[in-house]
């Protein structure tokens, strides 16, 4: 796995810029576009998903890119970005606080580097293979948590919830009634953070994209969690499942998802 140190760089402040445009939008009064029943999009989804798209073409122009609003660059290359350009779109459409910015890099179809921006809270959080996971270049490490019943989980629901018998309301009821607390803040990609940081023990969810996780996943594992689908298998950023924690209560959330 190459160092990478010129994309992480790239990375971090790419995502400050694009962090900048959601920060000064979010006053704002918002219209959107509806992708699906609740599925939206602002257009400072647009604005800063161009401003990253629109960087990686000019210094990585051999580079393939998925991004969720503009789709797949389709090119051959062994690097591929993986960008949310505001995960948190219905929280930020409504005002609250709890969105960012999430650039994830694939090399040679491993995530080798992942970068997150918090704007409202300045919190950014980036991780690379090997060598760590930080915020605000200070040492993240996940929580010590031993027992399930003392665990703080995240978690989220599908879009196509109310069309869908695949729902996780099911995985909900029972994780709440042996865990701590559940918090549902409608930002995979920082809810991952936060595992990586030990504010959460774990997450789980179902039916992500990979733009969602991507930046997410690197910062997990490099921050000492682990990372799996919910049958202990060494997780896909395209798989339709995610389980991640610190490690300590996997067996335990997996028991529960399994219903074992």
């Amino acid at each position: 796995m190459p160092r990478c140190d010129k994309e992480i760089r790239f990375a971090r402040q790419t995502a400050l810029d694009a962090g900048e445009i959601l920060r000064r939008g979010r006053q704002r009064q918002q219209t959107f576009k509806l992708k699906g029943r609740v599925d939206l999009v602002t257009k400072y989804d647009l604005r800063s998903e161009k401003l990253i798209i629109d960087r990686i073409t000019k210094v990585f122009p051999d580079h393939a890119i998925l991004a969720e609003e503009r789709g797949e660059n389709h090119k051959e290359s062994s690097y591929r970005w993986m960008i949310d350009p505001l995960d948190g779109t219905t929280n930020f459409a409504h005002g609250y606080p709890a969105f960012c910015v999430s650039i994830g890099l694939e090399v040679d179809g491993d995530i080798a580097l992942g970068v997150v921006y918090d704007p409202v809270h300045e919190e950014l959080f980036h991780a690379a293979r090997g060598r760590g996971a930080f915020v605000n270049r200070r040492r993240i490490h996940v929580s010590e948590q031993k027992a399930l019943s003392r665990s703080l989980l995240a978690t989220g629901f599908p879009y196509d919830i109310a069309e869908s018998s695949i729902d996780n309301l099911d995985n909900f009821a029972r994780m709440h009634k042996v865990a701590q607390g559940i918090r549902r803040g409608g930002s995979a990609a920082l809810d991952l953070c936060y595992l990586g940081c030990g504010r959460f023990d774990g997450f789980w969810e179902l039916k992500l994209h990979p733009w969602d996780v991507a930046a997410g996943s690197v910062i997990v594992t490099e921050a000492g969690g682990r990372l799996t689908d919910f049958h202990g298998r060494m997780s896909s950023i395209f798989d339709q499942e995610i389980i991640a924690s610190n490690g300590h209560i996997h067996k335990q959330m997996q028991n529960i998802l399994l219903k074992i």
